[in-house]
């Protein structure tokens, strides 16, 4: 919703003030669709021959996501925290082996299955599943596996900005295809030098809707995507910091109440349940399972 009411003040007020100042919008009217072809089209084509296909598909998957709310919620890192202190209560409780079963199936697990919104995010459940199951094992210790957790965040990072850094490249390049197309537009002027003033002015102005269209898409709405795509992507790399955090504490020997409160410390204030909010949830998703 943001998104789109950003652009509607953004192209509103640009051509909104053009028109109001007395410009001939039929020019520029015009000019557009042969304009936009000759831009887009070109920048399209340099943006697939930029990009490998996974980054291809990555950006047209990743698109629409921008258009929608934030999934990274209080409610959903509230329930993220719950599900973390059932299995480390358990495990806890009945020792590390008792979680095998879940670690393994977390499809069958009852622990899991209480909340199925992390359940059915996979990066989510094959992250911690991953690093429980090393717990379990006794084969690492918590430097180790912090390692390697730091190794996946980066590598899952890497690959979240990729769409991030082919749009923001596709944002510096949209100039030049807006000069090109106002340079064709100036040789076909040229071609009809002998044409009244009133005619070559037309000509002239439908030229520089080029230029003009060129930056616009650039940084009125290809760069603020990206951008938008980018704090997108750095809430996800925050999701696994905080299951993350989470696990070490419990490796390191805190009970689960300390180790989700580690997790708890990691995220973006604007989403961080307070310590009360996070303990009433937690006792209310206890009971309820009980």
């Amino acid at each position: 919703m943001f998104v789109i009411i950003g652009y509607v003040v953004c192209l509103g007020c640009i051509f909104g003030m053009f028109i109001l100042h007395g410009g001939n919008i039929g020019v520029i009217m015009k000019a557009l669709p042969f304009e936009l072809v000759t831009i887009l089209g070109g920048a399209l084509g340099a943006f697939v021959v930029n990009n490998q296909s996974k980054v291809l598909k990555a950006t047209v998957k990743v698109l629409p996501q921008a258009f929608k709310g934030s999934k990274y919620t209080k409610a959903r890192y509230m329930e993220l925290m719950a599900l973390l202190y059932d299995i480390l209560q358990k495990a806890r409780k009945d020792g590390l082996m008792a979680i095998e079963s879940d670690v393994e199936q977390p499809e069958e697990s009852p622990i899991f299955q209480k909340y199925p919104a992390l359940a059915n995010d996979h990066h989510v459940t094959e992250f911690m599943t991953d690093y429980l199951r090393m717990m379990v094992s006794g084969n690492l210790n918590s430097y180790e596996i912090e390692a390697l957790m730091d190794s996946e965040i980066e590598t899952h990072h890497q690959e979240a900005n990729g769409p991030v850094a082919a749009l923001t490249r596709l944002a510096g390049a949209l100039p030049a295809f807006g000069i090109v197309a106002a340079v064709l537009g100036v040789v076909n002027t040229m071609g009809s030098v002998g044409q009244p003033p009133a005619v070559l002015g037309a000509m002239i102005g439908s030229a520089l809707v080029g230029t003009f269209l060129g930056i616009l898409l650039a940084y009125g709405v290809v760069e603020p995507l990206a951008g938008l795509l980018e704090q997108k992507a750095e809430d996800g790399s925050k999701e696994l910091q905080c299951i993350k955090s989470t696990l070490l504490a419990s490796m390191q020997g805190y009970n689960p109440t300390t180790a989700i409160e580690f997790g708890r410390k990691v995220l973006f204030s604007d989403v961080r349940p307070s310590f009360v909010e996070l303990e009433s949830h937690v006792k209310g998703r206890k009971q309820a399972g009980t």
